[in-house]
């Protein structure tokens, strides 16, 4: 049993990924990700059910469509691996738990914005509107589940953690456009920390925000040094908050202690 349930997670997180490959290429165009159903993006065919069974298809089909022979993308069985081994990790840090459910929701969201701020430098707004729906409803949680915790135990910390990180990313934003006529992080960045700050709180959501502009930083400053890009290259920040929440999800309590036993 101990191999089986992540096991069983593991190919969950597949499936999952699977929809979210989905999600990724059509929300960005505008297209239902509902229907049609899933087809090849080179010659528009119809995919069978076989031709889509996450990873194995790809390594079967040797990266191929079976129709056209066209090349598939290998974001496809990165976001399926991707998405199996988050799931798998965090069902290792929480267990079968209301904190796993809701760190599982919001990964999933942050996935897809990871792939899509990559590509298309955008963090639809459907995506945040759906993330602020599962943290509305950890919030109402809270006051009938003592269990039903992911961040700080008090009721107000999620209201507090969306006010700081959002309102911290909007401040820059508009003083950059103040002062340079460029926003240094785009709306996108500070909706999307709404629905982070309301399913951690304050602590766990503010130490997300450090590690992403950490993340981002050290990224950017040997993208700069390497010359792949230069001080104005405009570089999509929507993959370092992902990072930057996983590691809080993951080790920002801890983070969090050692800090206060610096200052002591």
């Amino acid at each position: 049993m101990n191999v089986l349930v992540p096991l069983l997670i593991f190919i969950t997180g597949l499936i999952f990924g699977s929809f979210f490959n989905v999600v990724i290429y059509r929300l960005p165009e505008g297209k239902s990700i509902i229907a049609p159903r899933s087809f090849c993006p080179s010659c528009g065919a119809k995919l069978k059910a076989y031709d889509l069974i996450p990873v194995f298809s790809f390594i079967f089909l040797r990266g191929k469509c079976r129709y056209c022979g066209c090349k598939i993308s290998f974001r496809y069985p990165l976001v399926e691996l991707v998405t199996g081994v988050v799931f798998v990790i965090l069902y290792i840090k929480f267990g079968l738990s209301v904190e796993f459910i809701f760190t599982v929701f919001l990964m999933s969201i942050l996935l897809m914005v990871f792939f899509i701020d990559l590509e298309h430098m955008i963090i639809p707004n459907e995506l945040v509107i759906a993330g602020l729906i599962g943290g509305i409803a950890l919030f109402v949680l809270r006051f009938w589940f003592d269990d039903a915790l992911v961040g700080d135990s008090q009721w107000y910390s999620p209201i507090l953690g969306m006010l700081a990180t959002s309102g911290f990313l909007l401040l820059v934003a508009l003083i950059g456009l103040a002062i340079y006529g460029t926003d240094a992080f785009g709306m996108g960045d500070v909706k999307i920390f709404l629905p982070i700050g309301l399913i951690l709180g304050l602590k766990l959501s503010v130490i997300s925000l450090v590690f992403s502009i950490f993340i981002g930083g050290i990224t950017g400053l040997f993208l700069i040094i390497t010359g792949l890009k230069h001080r104005k290259s405009h570089i999509p920040f929507g993959p370092f908050i992902v990072m930057g929440t996983f590691l809080s999800i993951l080790f920002g309590n801890e983070f969090f202690a050692w800090y206060v036993g610096m200052l002591l």
